[in-house]
């Protein structure tokens, strides 16, 4: 039976046999920024000195990492941790699916946020993976599509509730002009994961081309019919608005992070975003748990969210321009290097090598980073220090 999309998506991500609950992990089908460690871990460790200074070194010194895969960041996290940091820290991943075998003893594992937390909380692509419901305009106003969860196909649903209509008019504002996409543009979409083990070509914000999401020879589900006299379909965020509300507040003093790709009010995407990714593939979006299912994060959306709640400002940058602000080089060593010292030179060349993936604008240094301040401020060179300029995140190079 068909149902909306947000129900469909928290049972097939989140459910007994979802894909983030069951199987190797979501590191097995495509690669995100926290897979890219140490290099991440280094830069993260910078950017906690930073906090644990302006928190006036307390001890203990949480950090929370909401959707924390199979704990891969944390783990790096308490092996490069100095001893006088590691001491203090307590390291904490929510996460639904069972606690890894390999994880160090260190790290606490939970299924729900802690409360009073004091340190950094963090949020590498989760918010993409916050079920949302889908809309699409009709005579009548917005109307919810539904999809059968066997099958991927959509029918239109119901109208939408009056908080969601007030979301989609004040965060995704529709050109009166906007003209709704024909059923072959509905089944192209844009990508937004990395394939395992691969440096990313993938788009990250807004504004992006499309690319096919059908695996060759794998028939396409039936998207909702469009009027061709409306503009096109939307994501409505306003789950994802209280996700993350909902994550900075189990902050008592310290900062939220979320990494992710997403885009802005005046960028959205034509025709949304959703799809699903299977293997390092773009697959068709089919709730029926053998998928990831995403979507790009309404990032200016989100973090008004947190910044209502905290009730200071938040800093919203792109992934290039924070890691290289904390660090991250993406230069080759000097070859000199290579006759002094081999190891060291192929151990300089990996990280580098890392660090340009991490940081590289048309994949994932394309991420955005929002970062929010709870009852702590981080003094006049902010939290990311001296910035260098950098491109935004946008349309990549092809």
């Amino acid at each position: 039976m068909p149902i909306g999309w947000r129900a469909a998506m928290t049972t097939a991500l989140y459910g007994a046999h979802g894909f983030f609950v069951s199987g190797a992990g979501p590191a097995a089908h495509f690669r995100t920024s926290a897979h890219a460690v140490p290099v991440l871990g280094g830069a993260l460790l910078r950017l906690l000195d930073r906090l644990d200074a302006a928190l006036g070194r307390p001890d203990p010194l949480h950090v929370v990492d909401v959707g924390a895969g199979r704990g891969e960041l944390l783990g790096t996290l308490a092996r490069l941790a100095p001893p006088e940091l590691a001491a203090r820290l307590r390291l904490t991943a929510v996460e639904l699916a069972p606690r890894p075998d390999t994880l160090p003893e260190t790290v606490e594992w939970r299924s729900d946020l802690p409360e009073r937390v004091v340190g950094l909380l963090l949020a590498t692509e989760w918010l993409d993976n916050v079920p949302l419901d889908v809309a699409e305009p009709s005579p009548a106003g917005w109307r919810r599509i539904l999809v059968d969860p066997a099958t991927g196909t959509e029918s239109p649903g119901g109208p939408l509730d009056p908080a969601e209509t007030e979301w989609l008019t004040r965060w995704w504002p529709t050109p009166p002009d906007q003209q709704s996409p024909s059923r072959a543009e509905l089944d192209q979409q844009s990508p937004g994961r990395a394939e395992p083990d691969q440096q990313s070509t993938s788009q990250v914000g807004p504004d992006q081309p499309s690319t096919g999401w059908t695996e060759p020879d794998q028939p396409s589900p039936s998207r909702a019919e469009p009027d061709e006299a409306l503009p096109g379909r939307v994501e409505i965020g306003l789950a994802r608005d209280a996700a993350w509300a909902e994550a900075v507040g189990s902050l008592h003093r310290g900062l939220a992070l979320a990494v992710d790709y997403g885009h802005l009010r005046d960028s959205r995407p034509r025709h949304g975003t959703l799809t699903g990714f299977r293997a390092g593939r773009q697959v068709a979006p089919v709730p029926d748990g053998s998928c990831d299912l995403t979507a790009h994060v309404a990032m200016d959306s989100v973090a008004a969210a947190g910044t209502a709640l905290a009730g200071r400002p938040y800093t919203l940058v792109g992934q290039y321009t924070a890691l290289r602000a904390l660090g991250a080089d993406g230069r080759r060593p000097a070859l000199a290097l290579a006759s002094a010292d081999p190891a060291g030179y192929v151990r300089a060349l990996a990280r580098a090598s890392t660090a340009a993936e991490l940081t590289d604008p048309a994949g994932l240094g394309g991420h955005w980073w929002l970062l929010q301040p709870v009852g702590v401020d981080p003094g006049p060179s902010g939290w990311l220090g001296a910035e260098p300029a950098g491109p935004a995140p946008g349309r990549p190079a092809r």
